[in-house]
């Protein structure tokens, strides 16, 4: 199979994946994101308790892109603590924009790796990072609101 017939079932098998797209009946984080440029919207929801995100699920409409990078973002994060989340976050978001590209520093992003070639695609950065960055600023206001 050819690298880039994987990467678009990657993409599609997690755009269709509604594990994670729901609402959490008492979040303790919410935060909407939304890119003008395409129309893409989305609210992320975390419950955090001691520390850990204990879950985390998105609600939202966008492209193919937003919504599969948002789930492999959900998947990836749940369980961690709130430090890991954040530092995981701001990895992604700097392979995006092409800071880092060690393939052996960009493992931990498990299925989120396979996005690192939309850098090239100007267009779609927003749309990939939509989620990460919501939750970015989730993550900061919980790790101020505990005073770190």
């Amino acid at each position: 199979m050819e690298l880039k017939q994987l990467y678009t079932d990657l993409i599609l098998e997690y755009n269709k994946d509604r594990t994670n797209k729901r609402k959490i009946a008492c979040p303790t984080l919410h935060e909407h994101g939304h890119n003008p440029s395409c129309g893409d919207d989305i609210d992320i929801e975390v419950i955090v308790e001691k520390g850990i995100i204990k879950d985390l699920a998105y609600t939202g409409t966008g492209c193919a892109i937003s919504q599969a990078s948002t789930a492999m973002m959900a998947e990836l994060l749940r369980d961690r603590t709130v430090e890991e989340g954040l530092r995981l976050c701001r990895l992604f978001l700097d392979m995006i924009r092409g800071k880092v590209t060690d393939e052996s520093a960009l493992e931990e992003l498990e299925a989120a790796i396979t996005l690192k070639d939309i850098s090239k695609m100007p267009v779609r950065v927003k749309c990939a990072t939509l989620g990460w960055h919501t939750l970015e600023m989730a993550l900061e206001k919980e790790l101020k609101k505990e005073g770190k």
